[in-house]
């Protein structure tokens, strides 16, 4: 067993498990904010095709919750819309 953090909280993962699916099983349900409306999203196709459950690993935007090993130590945050908001001109 290992642990990561998500929005501060220490969230217990196995070995080879997804930060999706350790996310799922502490609990939560959505991810990410859309960044038009803010809408919650989270887990939708759980093999990488979608980009619903897009968070932050380590302050790298855009990784995709459902297919990126839950790591010891990770610092994991949702992600508000694309992630991209810095590159915005």
């Amino acid at each position: 067993m290992t642990t990561f953090s998500f929005a501060g909280a220490d969230i217990p993962a196995e070995p080879g498990q997804s930060i999706g699916a350790a996310l799922l099983a502490a609990g939560y349900r959505s991810v990410r904010t859309t960044r038009r409306d803010g809408a919650p999203r989270g887990l939708f196709c759980g093999i990488g095709v979608c980009f619903d459950c897009l968070v932050v690993v380590n302050g790298r935007p855009g990784l995709l919750a459902c297919v990126t090993e839950a790591r010891a130590g990770d610092e994991v945050r949702p992600q508000e819309g694309t992630g991209r908001d810095h590159l915005a001109c």
